[in-house]
């Protein structure tokens, strides 16, 4: 009765397991391209398939793993199995991927679009197919974002702007985040790749059919080696993936570089505005000093100068005339203080190291054109 009581209470368990267990929305395509949808428990999936529970988890935004001649793969919010037959779509509903899961996918892995794999076995083809997407994905992203940059830097970069506009600013700083969360997918894309081609057993995991159809097989003993050809399809998408860093990395240069320009623009009219305020602080403080002789006169106190009707002329000449050399004496002492120091004078003997820092010189002004030419190549792009 104790035996038979454990296995009631196993069997209710495990029951009750399964009845939580989530169901996944799968869409299964085959080689021909046919596709049909069903709903499945999580469970029954990976005991069909093979697998365990854990490797049905999809723990990581980006993986790409073999498990029991199955390739495993998440890209993002894409989750798929891949098996010598057919692939999985797993939760395809949620994905917002209809316009490429039910017009294009099916047409690729039946051989109607420009996958180069058409000839090699399924995986190949469904490998391609995804990692295509994920980098159209990403060049889309990328394309998006360039030319609104662009814009936004062409109207903050202007040396006749005293202030710069808010709007712009903000704009600017949500499109730099958008550009750093898109180099960190294409960073995290990449080293998926670059982890499976640093090892040549997880590339020889990925040749599904290798180890289950005969004939591969026999291709792949005649001379046919399957597992370069995963090898070179990997680097394929790892160098557009490169790609794509070096021109979200150009992108990246011109913003700082931009923000640079900005501060240095900004900076200039600020030292206009301060020197005009020490110029105007300057007039004042000479007229202030000259004014004390208006103030001296201005009491209430008798002498015999203002009987004369000559001595308001002449004060008043003389209390503008010194205030306007002091002015001027003033402005001449923060010219010497402000004007750059002159160049050091070269001794006779480092003129003949000219030639060679000549040389140096052409060479830095050719790097600048040529950083100045990569910019312009961007900006018209």
């Amino acid at each position: 009765s104790g035996k038979f009581y454990q296995r009631a209470t196993t069997e209710a368990s495990q029951a009750t397991l399964a009845s939580v267990s989530p169901v996944f929305a799968v869409m299964k395509l085959d080689k021909e391209g046919n596709t049909t949808y069903f709903e499945k428990k999580k469970t029954e999936l990976y005991q069909e398939l093979g697998l365990q529970a854990r490797d049905l988890r999809f723990q990581h935004l980006m993986s790409i793993a073999t498990r029991n001649n199955r390739i495993i793969l998440r890209m993002e919010f894409l989750k798929a199995v891949i098996t010598p037959e057919f692939l999985l779509i797993l939760d395809y509903r949620n994905l917002n991927l209809e316009h490429w899961l039910f017009n294009e996918l099916a047409s690729q892995l039946a051989g109607e679009g420009q996958l180069v794999t058409y000839s090699l076995p399924f995986e190949f083809r469904a490998i391609e197919a995804i990692l295509q997407y994920r980098i159209s994905k990403l060049q889309g992203r990328l394309n998006t974002l360039q030319p609104q940059i662009l814009e936004t830097l062409e109207a903050l970069v202007d040396p006749k702007l005293l202030s710069v506009d808010r709007s712009k600013l903000h704009i600017l700083l949500q499109n730099g985040k958008s550009l750093s969360e898109l180099e960190t997918d294409i960073k995290v894309f990449k080293e998926t790749i670059l982890e499976i081609l640093d090892e040549e057993e997880l590339i020889e995991e990925l040749c599904l059919s290798k180890w289950t159809d005969p004939q591969v097989f026999e291709e792949s003993t005649s001379g046919i080696d399957h597992a370069e050809e995963m090898e070179l399809l990997l680097e394929n998408y790892y160098r557009q993936a490169e790609d794509l860093a070096n021109e979200a990395r150009e992108l990246r240069v011109l913003i700082d570089d931009s923000e640079s320009i900005i501060f240095i623009n900004l900076d200039s009219h600020r030292n206009v505005m301060m020197r005009l305020n020490l110029q105007l602080t300057m007039g004042t403080f000479s007229l202030s000093l000259f004014g004390l002789i208006g103030v001296a006169f201005g009491m209430n106190l008798e002498s015999s100068l203002e009987e004369d009707p000559r001595i308001f002329w002449l004060v008043t000449g003389i209390m503008f005339l010194g205030s306007g050399l002091i002015w001027r004496r003033l402005l001449s002492f923060l010219g010497r203080h402000l004007e750059p120091p002159l160049p050091p004078h070269v001794p006779a003997v480092l003129k003949k190291s000219q030639p060679a820092v000549g040389r140096v010189e052409i060479k830095n002004n050719l790097k600048a054109e040529t950083f100045g030419l990569s910019r312009s190549t961007l900006a018209n792009q």
